[in-house]
């Protein structure tokens, strides 16, 4: 217990020395193994990970994916579908607000990345929200929180990277993201109502589209429907695995840029490079993830943790509770990515052995990964809107911003507490 809790400090230390993340895990699980096994055990084993890791099949999934997002970007997909949700609901208070998060879940589903998601929606719907007086706290409250469905919606980047660290299946784990985006949108777009209820200027209704123009908008988005319905549904009716969806969804995506005529070879080449850069940040931080868990496996933590938070919490459920605070609380000082790699490999063995689903505490990690994107001060997406933004202010955008993370929070409590609308689905793959 004491090697992993000085391993925990020695990590944390060097990041606050600025030392890179998987430097500072990787030294970590390395020294730790060195002192607890001896230094040749030690190189032999991290030798081994890296080896298995970097030429591990399923891994592939994340280059893949990807490779999908960024194609996808560049194919023009997001304006159509904020153009179709704007359609049916931009008439009402806060309507374009509620069509930018209904958008960012349609492109998260073919899209993978928080990031991307939050940046493509900035460009598409924030210039019509300012344009038909939206206030700037609603506006970039809504794109933020909208952004953080890229992670959820399958395909996930951080789904494949929890999956990959817990053994758990990447396919189940994809189609458990369905049913808690859907409430996710709808907690989110109550978040919008219960903002324009609050103060109607906020978001001032837009025209209402006629019900020939509404047809028009959906038969845009033909294209994401097409290309979710060929990874997920494949996925799902067991065609082919996660990894070959992901090759499918790649190619699937790089055909409609290039019949869309939006993909020059300039920026095929600039897609390409940011994916092998992408590609390659996500593989030497999971590698280093690896080699520090092995560390902490090989430690006594995990299961002295378990111990000793049961002595005070004989309910298992609020176990889980005890953990999504922390999980809280580490996420407005900390980055999203990091805090996963760091305590998955303590959480996850105390949660399965209080016999709970790992593909439900998937959920749960993701949920907590999505609000940490946007609480205050470190939130991600929202360096991410003020960067494109730079005449809004960031204090603006925390103050926009604070609505949706109550209902986010809101929509974890949900989660916790029924945990069929992340296990339904997956159970129909085990028939």
């Amino acid at each position: 217990m004491t090697a992993a809790l000085l391993g925990f400090l020695g990590v944390f230390a060097m990041a606050f020395l600025r030392v890179p993340l998987a430097v500072s895990m990787a030294t970590a699980g390395f020294v730790g193994m060195g002192v607890l096994r001896g230094w040749q055990p030690a190189l032999a084993s991290t030798s081994q990970v890296i080896f298995e890791t970097g030429f591990a099949y399923v891994l592939s999934v994340i280059p893949l994916f990807v490779l999908m997002g960024n194609f996808v970007a560049r194919a023009g997909m997001a304006r159509e579908l904020f153009n179709a949700a704007n359609a049916f609901v931009g008439h009402r208070p806060g309507g374009l607000a509620m069509a930018s998060i209904i958008a960012s879940g349609g492109f998260g589903s073919i899209c993978g990345s928080s990031i991307a998601t939050a940046a493509t929606m900035t460009r598409v719907a924030f210039p019509e929200m300012k344009a038909h007086g939206y206030k700037e706290t609603l506006a970039t409250g809504a794109i933020a929180s909208g952004g953080t469905l890229g992670i959820l919606i399958p395909p996930s980047t951080i789904l494949v990277i929890y999956g990959i660290i817990t053994e758990t299946d990447i396919g189940k784990l994809f189609i458990a993201g369905i049913l808690p985006g859907i409430v996710a949108i709808a907690c989110l777009c109550l978040a919008v109502v219960f903002v324009t209820w609050r103060d109607p200027q906020a978001g001032p209704p837009a025209e209402r589209f006629t019900w020939r123009q509404r047809l028009a908008a959906i038969r845009g988005i033909w294209g994401v429907a097409l290309l979710f319905a060929l990874v997920i549904g494949g996925i799902y009716g067991g065609v082919f695995t996660a990894t070959e969806g992901a090759g499918m969804g790649a190619a699937g995506a790089f055909f409609f840029a290039l019949a869309r005529r939006t993909l020059t070879p300039r920026l095929l080449l600039e897609v390409l490079i940011e994916s092998s850069r992408t590609t390659a940040m996500l593989f030497t931080i999971l590698i280093a993830a690896m080699i520090f868990t092995n560390f902490i496996n090989f430690t006594s933590m995990p299961a002295d943790l378990r111990d000793f938070v049961l002595q005070f919490s004989p309910e298992p459920i609020m176990v889980v509770v005890v953990m999504m605070v922390i999980y809280l609380a580490l996420g407005m000082v900390m980055e999203e990515l990091a805090i996963v790699l760091l305590t998955i490999p303590v959480f996850f063995p105390v949660v399965t052995g209080l016999g709970f689903d790992p593909i439900w505490f998937g959920i749960l990690i993701v949920t907590i990964v999505e609000i940490g994107m946007i609480s205050p001060p470190v939130g991600l997406n929202l360096f991410v809107i003020n960067s494109l933004l730079p005449k809004v202010k960031l204090t603006t955008i925390y103050r926009g911003v604070w609505p949706f993370v109550t209902a986010d929070v809101v929509r974890l409590g949900i989660l916790i507490g029924f945990p069929m609308i992340s296990l339904w689905l997956p159970g129909f793959m085990n028939r």
